[in-house]
């Protein structure tokens, strides 16, 4: 699943496996509880939390970004996938996701999260 996003970092530490693109952090997969936390804005996180609790919850906010733990056992992996690729966009430089998205360097008008 992450191979199909440029530049994503695995790093594993004792209790999590961070990933990040060019540096910076966008997720963190703790295998022992088997969530995932990952980048988010404010607003996705609060709509996630509000519309399946069971799945998803609140693990902090960051500036403009709302991070939120995903249960693995409840989430689909397209879905999930979906989430992790909104947190990657939300993360890499602009013209990375341009070149990845196919619309080379130039505005991002069209992209919808």
């Amino acid at each position: 699943m992450l191979a199909k996003l440029p530049e994503v970092v695995q790093t594993d530490s004792d209790s999590w496996i961070s990933l990040k693109v060019r540096g910076k952090g966008f997720g963190y997969l703790w295998e022992n509880t088997e969530t995932v936390g990952l980048k988010a804005t404010i607003e996705e996180q609060i709509a996630l939390v509000a519309e399946r609790p069971e799945v998803f919850e609140v693990q902090f906010t960051a500036g403009r970004f709302g991070w939120v733990v995903v249960h693995l056992a409840k989430i689909d992996a397209d879905e999930l996938f979906e989430l992790v690729t909104e947190a990657w966009c939300l993360t890499a430089p602009k013209q990375l996701v341009d070149a990845h998205e196919g619309g080379g360097p130039g505005p991002r008008a069209g992209r919808h999260l």
